[in-house]
Parts: C-alpha cells; structure tokens; sequence
C-alpha cells in the first residue's frame, strides 16, 4: 500500500522558525510551501524548492489568507472572486520560482484558517475546488479527508489526495479538535506514530473520544511549526516503512498516473 507523508515547510515568520526545514526534506515525500502571505518569502520559497528537487519531493503551493501578523490563522470573510485571486496569486508567485530551478507545483494545499473554514462550509469550499481546477486539471488537491473539501473536489472530479494530521487529535465529527483546546496537539511522537499507523491501516479517523470513522486516506501530514515536528517525523516515516507501507510523492503515486 502506498502513502505519502507530507509538511508545511518555509513558513518562516515572527512567530516560526523554519530551521529544521532541511532536516524534514530529508524525510517528508512531499512539501506545502508557504507563499508569502501567511509566512516566508521569495528566499523561503528558492531554498524548499531547491532542497526539495535534491531530495526526490514534490512541491506544492500552500496559500492563505494574506494576515502574516496571525500566521493566517485568524477567519476572515472575503468574496468568492477574492478567494479566487488568492488562490491563483499564489500558485503562480510559487509556479514562477520553481520554473527556475527546472520544477513544478504539482499539488495545492490551502493552509490555516482557509482550510479549516472550507472544511465546514460547502459554499467555500466549491469555491477553493474551482479555482484550483480552473490553473490545472492535473493538479492535485491535497485535503483533509471525510471534509467539505473533499465532497466538493470529488463532484469536479478532480484528483483528490486525502490527508490526515499525525500530530492533530479529532472530535467526533471528524474535525480538527482546536488549538484553543489543551488535547489539540500530539507532542509526543511515540503517540503519534501509533495514532497514524492505527489510521493508515483502518483507513479510518481515531477521535480523541476513541469513536473511529471510516475514510480515505492517502497522505499524513507534520505540521513544520510544533517544537517535536522533527523526531515526531522520523518516528512515523520508520514505523510505515517497518510496518510495509510505500512512501512516494504525491506526484509519484499510482493514484495520480
């Protein structure tokens, strides 16, 4: 069975150091890259991009709301033809910087706020899946799994990878238990490897209640900005690999070709 294991990488920011980027291309299959509106910038962007092209990864275009000052974190309410603006602006800032170095963004993965709004809200998220199919048919669009993404990407038919968050704990609607809460995070990454592992051979949600839903899920994501991101990703990537599983880029995945 193959699966892949992505991060939100050159998120560089006031509130987020992104030192252990190159550590984490050494390990991820595939990396979100932020595209200057909620963190990073051009320099951000040249070095994901090269170190990613070094290490077999594929790239993908992680936009945001444009409030660097929350880290994109905060809802805001914006027009649909707003949030199309958004999405295409920031493919292309990244699309541009990759044509240099001889790459390509092959997936879109919208981040923070953003993502967590469409999840709920079938409207936006129709929205989000017509203004990526609009750049590419062949683009893939990473979401999170049993969500409002996926319902509205799949009537597109677009190519969906769906992801779960390996450092995330879920309620029993199967969204993201918030960060306000003190069981939101899995710091611990002997827990979380369980957890992911548990997930990927269920092909099911663990709810922190201990209820599991059933799902698909291609894709497990590390979030780059928690302090245990680094160990928590080495644990997961040896415990699939030990355990069977086929690590491949999105880009790479039988799936997608």
């Amino acid at each position: 069975m193959e699966i892949n294991i992505n991060c939100d990488l050159g998120e560089k920011s006031k509130l987020h150091s992104n030192e252990s980027d190159p550590e984490l291309l050494k390990i991820v299959n595939s990396a979100n890259i932020a595209c200057g509106y909620h963190a990073g910038d051009e320099d951000t962007m040249n070095e994901v991009i090269k170190i990613s092209k070094n290490n077999g990864v594929s790239i993908g275009a992680h936009p945001s709301f444009k409030d660097p000052e929350n880290f994109g974190r905060e809802r805001m309410n914006l027009s649909a033809s707003e949030i199309r603006k958004l999405i295409i602006d920031q493919y292309e800032i990244l699309e541009n910087i990759a044509i240099k170095h001889g790459e390509k963004v092959t997936h879109i993965k919208p981040h923070g706020a953003l993502n967590n709004m469409a999840c709920e809200d079938i409207e936006l998220a129709t929205i989000l899946a017509k203004s990526i199919n609009e750049i590419s048919k062949e683009l893939i669009y990473l979401v999170p799994t049993g969500s409002k993404m996926e319902e509205s990407a799949k009537k597109l038919n677009m190519k969906i990878a769906c992801e779960i968050f390996a450092d995330r704990n879920y309620e029993d609607d199967g969204n993201l238990v918030s960060r306000k809460k003190p069981h939101a995070l899995i710091i611990n990454p002997d827990e979380a490897k369980k957890h992911v592992l548990r997930m990927v051979k269920n092909q099911a949600l663990n709810c922190h209640s201990g209820k599991q839903i059933p799902c698909e899920i291609d894709s497990v994501c590390i979030h780059g900005d928690n302090i245990s991101s680094l160990n928590t990703a080495k644990s997961i990537k040896l415990n699939l690999v030990e355990n069977g599983l086929i690590l491949k880029p999105l880009s790479a995945m039988k799936k997608f070709n």
